[in-house]
């Protein structure tokens, strides 16, 4: 009897064939993707805010010496010397401001500080842009010694040379001058190199091009390859300035007058040998600041992108 036999084994198919059958269907109808999606997801946004943590537990340390600054010019000399240290002064003295145009001759040392600034920067564009220019795309006897010289410069601290320029500046009669501050730092060997760089990027086609139309090696400087340093000059620009500001050392040596100091130079000598005045010297030294912040500020982007191009950290 084969007739009974026939029911079982169907019956047997379909139930070992439905399983199979719906066992897809149940695995793709399983949430498994969205799951690890939400756990990638979680953990960016844990990682990221622990980066938000790091970053802002630095940003405050950073401006702490400022913040610090700020309240110590507004405090009395009492509160700046106490122990344990007062964080907030209570009355602000917005007088310490005003003594500092009575104890210091701070507008004197001001225009000081910006004819020292704009002269150094003026002849860091011009000079280390021709330099660089030179050095790249001319070639001339001896090239690679005077190139190998200026750069090695930037290997030598500079107070390995202080003394041979004071007797230059000494011999010149500049002393306590704009003139004998300022002449060091016309002339820069990283400027050069940093010129030097950007020019040597530049294609050959153009200046072929600019020479083909009957263009003298001066003007393909000066209408091709200027026009197109810009960010470069910016960067030089923006390093030049920041570094002129606050320059000490070389200021301190050459002049021993305060109306021919700089701010840097000029507060710095502010120090008594007994006792000094920190709230007036702190008044000072927030007002020397703000033009440099205030540059920042209206500047920030052409800042960041100039010294982004420059490499500098």
């Amino acid at each position: 009897m084969p007739d009974t036999t026939m029911p079982d084994t169907t019956l047997d198919t379909t139930t070992r064939t439905t399983p199979t059958r719906e066992a897809p269907a149940a695995r793709a109808a399983a949430p498994v993707r969205p799951v690890r999606t939400a756990r990638r997801r979680g953990s960016r946004h844990g990682s990221n805010a622990w980066a938000h943590v790091i970053l802002a537990a630095g940003g405050v340390v950073m401006v702490f010496p400022f913040v610090w600054q700020l309240l110590t010019s507004l405090s009395t000399n009492t509160q700046v010397m106490s122990v344990p240290p007062v964080f907030w002064p209570g009355e602000l003295q917005w007088g310490n401001y005003a003594e500092v145009f009575s104890k210091l001759p701070f507008l004197q040392e001001f225009w000081v500080s910006v004819s020292i600034t704009v002269v150094r920067t003026v002849g860091q564009l011009v000079l280390c842009s021709m330099a660089g220019y030179a050095f790249a795309r001319m070639r001339f006897p001896l090239r690679g010694v005077l190139l190998a010289l200026v750069l090695s410069i930037l290997m030598v601290p500079p107070q390995v040379y202080l003394i041979p320029q004071y007797q230059i500046i000494n011999g010149l009669g500049w002393l306590n001058t704009v003139a004998g501050i300022a002449a060091p730092g016309v002339f820069s060997a990283f400027g050069t190199f940093l010129m030097m760089q950007f020019f040597r990027g530049v294609p050959d086609s153009l200046e072929e091009a600019a020479r083909l139309d009957g263009a003298n090696p001066f003007q393909v400087f000066a209408r091709i390859m200027l026009p197109l340093a810009g960010p470069s000059l910016g960067a030089l620009t923006i390093i030049t300035v920041l570094w002129s500001w606050n320059d000490l050392l070389w200021p301190l040596v050459v002049s021993t007058r305060a109306e021919s100091m700089p701010l840097a130079a000029g507060i710095a000598t502010f120090a008594g040998r007994t006792t000094t005045d920190y709230t007036v010297m702190m008044a000072a030294s927030v007002l020397a600041m703000a033009p440099i912040l205030l540059l920042f500020v209206l500047l920030q982007r052409r800042v960041i992108d100039g010294l982004a191009h420059s490499g500098l950290k």
